[in-house]
């Protein structure tokens, strides 16, 4: 392995944008909601976050949580935020559709496409809620995906690693299959015995106190408790020490 290994964070916040792109991420996902698993983002919060970044931000497309199944209606409105996230500075879009069976909707995802004009776009964890995995690989790869985001069909990359490996394997150097959702430093090396590591996405998100007063501690306004009166960001340390170890695996394999 002779080249540098793309890393990608998700972030929802401007702070925790800015602090990913200063301490050695390659690449931003943004997105909103983060209990949701991420929605689409601001158009506002898009534009100033490519104002304060040098580097490339690839944005969610998903109005709303749930599945991704979804109505006319709401593709539609994933059409009007591609074009309009486009025109401020989108470098790239993370999308998926699938039918109510699991399989890939491949209609809806070549009409998505089609609104990037050619910027490029990852398929998203919706690939892991998929039944047959390398038959959706492959017409995935065929509607003109660049990349796809994939825990190998698990809650976390250390359970879905030999699922993820066998899809590394499969791709070959036809599409980037970029781990991700619960990696761990110690997932890399396995994964990188495929040959096929390029890429890989990983939040290292923390919480910090929010320096606000505290309120009244019987007014709640998240619905979930472990961010009640927190500020979702990233853990600057931990983004260093991971693009150390995937530095330090490049230097390994070369």
């Amino acid at each position: 392995m002779d080249k540098r290994i793309v890393f990608e964070a998700p972030v929802y916040t401007l702070e925790a944008a800015i602090l990913a792109a200063s301490n050695g991420v390659d690449r931003l996902e943004l997105c909103a909601d983060f209990g949701e698993g991420g929605t689409s983002p601001s158009a506002g919060l898009l534009k100033v976050v490519k104002a304060h970044v040098a580097v490339p931000v690839f944005v969610m497309i998903r109005p709303r949580g749930g599945d991704f199944v979804y109505s006319r209606y709401e593709l539609q409105a994933m059409r009007e935020d591609i074009r309009i996230l486009g025109r401020l500075g989108a470098d790239g879009f993370v999308l998926g559709v699938l039918h109510p069976s699991g399989a890939v909707n491949e209609t809806a995802c070549a009409a998505l496409i089609d609104a990037a004009e050619g910027k490029p776009c990852t398929f998203h964890r919706a690939f892991d809620l998929i039944p047959d995995k390398l038959t959706a690989l492959d017409r995935i790869i065929s509607l003109g995906f660049k990349r796809i985001l994939t825990s190998g069909g698990s809650n976390t990359v250390s359970e879905g690693l030999s699922v993820l490996a066998e899809v590394l394997t499969h791709a070959g150097e036809r599409i980037t299959v970029m781990p991700g959702g619960g990696l761990a430093t110690k997932n890399l090396a396995p994964l990188a015995r495929t040959g096929q590591l390029r890429e890989v996405h990983r939040s290292c998100k923390m919480l910090r106190p929010s320096d606000s007063v505290p309120p009244d501690p019987l007014v709640r306004l998240s619905l979930l408790d472990e961010m009640e009166r927190k500020i979702l960001t990233v853990d600057p340390a931990l983004v260093r020490s991971f693009r150390e170890a995937l530095d330090d695996l490049t230097r390994d394999l070369s």
